[in-house]
């Protein structure tokens, strides 16, 4: 039994969490999703899966679309303080779905003048960085479950997670030189800072060669292997419960610290999280679970942020 379900059953009894689970679940529904499913397995846990398996959950303009659609909800959404992001089907993207890149095109040929052209070609850029950038974004944790194929794309779709797990079978590749593309939806800026390598990044970069599992797991691109989907999947929404039991006041001010001082120095980032903790810490989420910690007693069930 994982810790918030505990919590809630203890305190609230096991009748009205479920109402509560059922209606966290019915307040998130969006049904014109067409590249995304969304769920609530867990209170307070949402899980976001790509959703097009017949097509290797190749990435079409849609779902590029969606994802900033679904993590930008997500971030107004009082009902979820954490986030799992999977893939339906063998694996979890094949990454650009090319032939959607027929009608950028055709739309770029309309254009008779350079300037012109690159001003749509530069919308469709910044347009999809937005999308991998909606996870980063996020004021909830985002935790990243990978299975089989993690292509280009789908790289820099989970460099801007927070956490990311895979499968013992999972493999990872910045595919971009391989279609005459330099990568620009956020893994050349992220990568360098979550592996800690810039010559091991830049080797992933220039040759566009297949990342393994256990590869992944040593330079940090990952920090926990499972032997199959099932148990990825269990594990990551167990991590996003826990995550969610903990006071949403400090877990989004935490996120938002460590995302602040990555791009900043030291002593901004001492500023940042002073003037978040000077207004934070006179909340009821800190005096409770001071209390808490202080007594011995069970945790506090926190309130909707």
């Amino acid at each position: 039994m994982n810790a918030v379900t505990s919590v809630l059953k203890s305190s609230l009894g096991s009748s009205i969490t479920r109402q509560l689970t059922r209606t966290m679940a019915s307040s998130f529904t969006p049904e014109t999703y067409k590249t995304l499913l969304v769920n609530v397995p867990k209170p307070f846990v949402f899980h976001v899966e790509l959703n097009r398996p017949d097509k290797l959950n190749a990435m079409n303009h849609t779902m590029w679309l969606e994802i900033r659609e679904c993590f930008d909800s997500l971030a107004e959404n009082d009902e979820c303080r954490a986030v799992v992001l999977s893939a339906a089907g063998k694996l979890f993207t094949a990454g650009l779905d090319l032939s959607g890149m027929m009608t950028l095109g055709q739309e770029i040929a309309e254009q008779e003048d350079v300037a012109r052209k690159s001003k749509v070609l530069r919308k469709l850029i910044t347009t999809y960085q937005n999308s991998m950038s909606s996870l980063e974004k996020c004021p909830k944790p985002v935790i990243a479950a990978v299975h089989g194929a993690c292509v280009g794309g789908g790289l820099n779709l989970i460099s801007a997670a927070d956490i990311r797990y895979a499968t013992n079978d999972a493999w990872f590749t910045l595919k971009e030189v391989d279609i005459g593309l330099t990568a620009d939806v956020g893994a050349l800026q992220r990568l360098p800072r979550i592996v800690g390598s810039q010559s091991l990044v830049n080797e992933f970069a220039f040759t566009a060669r297949k990342i393994e599992s256990a590869e992944a797991k040593e330079c940090g691109l990952v920090s926990k292997l499972y032997n199959d989907k099932e148990s990825l999947i269990s594990g990551a929404i167990e991590l996003a419960a826990l995550i969610a039991s903990k006071s949403p006041v400090a877990v989004q001010g935490t996120k938002k610290s460590i995302i602040f001082s990555r791009d900043h120095t030291v002593q901004e980032g001492l500023d940042q999280v002073a003037d978040y903790n000077s207004t934070m810490m006179q909340g009821e989420d800190f005096l409770n679970a001071a209390m808490s910690q202080a007594t011995k007693s069970p945790p506090p069930i926190f309130s909707k942020l």
